[in-house]
């Protein structure tokens, strides 16, 4: 086990206070790189990543020198996934292509974050373009074992203690999926919440940004700071129980007769909490659903790496060179009867929820616990419709398989733009679990 607790509130409190000694802290984390990155492989290999960190931190140090005004992230250093651009590195998203094909202005939600003080720790490992195709990080969890993907690096960092915070993006199951398999917390806002510009694409009428953090209030902290026109939580919550939504039918019946056990299980424990639990058949199209999403996002990478693809064809590995193939070949108008349906399906899924006052979903997070070895990085199918839809989602840790040592996680889905109160609803819920 290459696990580690490392909460991104407290720290950020202790760095901003001065309680954590900025410099330690940097030495701290890169002696916990020096030691476990050999094994999980999570980040991009930096040659004096340490003395570019603690320069940074002497220059941020000058300009926050007051304790009492300094901003949310003051001093964090954060993960930031390979298709995300960011000043000085470069961006290869996995691949061998030509880096300089991906270059242009920085992230918006990178500089967001640096603006309210982050360092940036590294990039983390992603699948090649953010799909398929692993790279060589491993499960900290289990290192026979994958982390999931395709924002593989940047849960396993948050897993391992690397960094307290990395991004993710999710287009099917990139965030959600690996969160589960690394046992950490997966956030993917509302669609468009957070911005995507500076993104290298995967399907742009999918691509979710999103973040890793290991506890429920540093994933408040990051949405409060990263989310376009944050409430505050305060002024939102509701001291009524709980009801909670299960889709019932083939959408479940997807998932290992393992990981129902364990969801049933959960289920008996909100409910002992004084949780309402509804059973509501949905999905019974879900094939459809799946196959629609799966053209739809098909179609747009062709169109994203139209001009790429003609020059380095070669390059490309054989998952992403297939989806591209399948999405070249997809009309004009049956990505648009694709496009459309995401709305069709969010409006649905809201109505079905409020017929039945529902206050959220839940689901497993995944349909199996993680696949052994690193070929595979499972199946997003859990994921896919909530995605397809726009909705938020997160994934809680709840439990684990104690043959392997392997997460479980819980997948909670809430309604679109309505992130604040879903987060306060969650932050419930997870009390009760924990």
């Amino acid at each position: 086990m290459y696990t580690k607790t490392l909460n991104l509130s407290e720290t950020a409190r202790q760095l901003a206070n001065g309680e954590i000694d900025l410099f330690d802290f940097i030495n701290e984390l890169c002696d916990r790189i020096d030691a476990v990155e050999p094994e999980i492989l999570s980040l991009i290999p930096e040659d004096n990543r340490r003395n570019r960190l603690l320069k940074e931190a002497e220059i941020l140090l000058a300009k926050y020198p007051d304790k009492n005004n300094r901003p949310a992230f003051f001093g964090i250093p954060i993960g930031v996934k390979d298709i995300f651009r960011i000043d000085g590195f470069e961006t290869k998203c996995g691949s061998n292509l030509p880096h300089e094909l991906f270059e242009g202005p920085e992230a918006a939600c990178v500089t967001k974050l640096k603006e309210q003080g982050a360092l940036i720790l590294g990039k983390t490992v992603t699948t090649e373009f953010a799909y398929f195709e692993p790279g060589p990080t491993k499960n900290p969890c289990n290192t026979n074992f994958t982390p999931g993907g395709s924002s593989s690096g940047s849960a396993a960092a948050v897993a391992a203690g690397i960094t307290p915070f990395a991004f993710g993006t999710q287009t099917i199951g990139s965030i959600i999926r690996p969160a589960a398999y690394c046992g950490v917390i997966g956030f993917k806002p509302s669609y468009g919440r957070i911005s995507a510009e500076g993104v290298i694409p995967f399907s742009p009428s999918a691509d979710h940004i999103g973040f890793f953090t290991q506890e429920i209030e540093g994933c408040e902290l990051s949405a409060s700071v990263l989310c376009n026109d944050w409430k505050s939580l305060d002024l939102i919550s509701s001291p009524k129980p709980l009801v909670i939504g299960v889709p019932r039918g083939k959408y479940m019946e997807q998932a290992s007769p393992e990981i129902l056990s364990a969801f049933e299980k959960q289920l008996e424990v909100l409910i002992n909490n004084g949780c309402t639990i509804l059973d509501i058949p949905m999905f019974e199209n879900i094939d459809d659903i799946n196959r629609i999403h799966k053209l739809m996002v098909s179609a747009e990478i062709a169109n994203v790496h139209q001009g790429w693809f003609c020059k380095h064809q070669s390059l490309y590995r054989t998952h992403t060179k297939q989806i591209i193939e399948e999405g070249q070949k997809v009309f004009k108008q049956e990505l648009e009867i694709a496009q459309d349906g995401r709305l069709f399906y969010r409006n649905e899924i809201e109505s079905l929820a409020k017929v039945s006052g529902i206050d959220l979903w839940i689901s497993p997070s995944t349909l199996t616990f993680p696949p052994e070895g690193l070929t595979s990085t499972g199946s997003p199918l859990m994921n896919l419709p909530w995605t397809y839809a726009g909705l938020p989602a997160i994934n809680i840790p709840a439990g684990n398989n104690n043959n392997n040592n392997l997460p479980f996680g819980l997948q909670f889905i809430g309604f679109f733009n309505q992130d604040e109160a879903f987060l306060s609803n969650v932050k419930k819920i997870n009390s009760l679990l924990h």
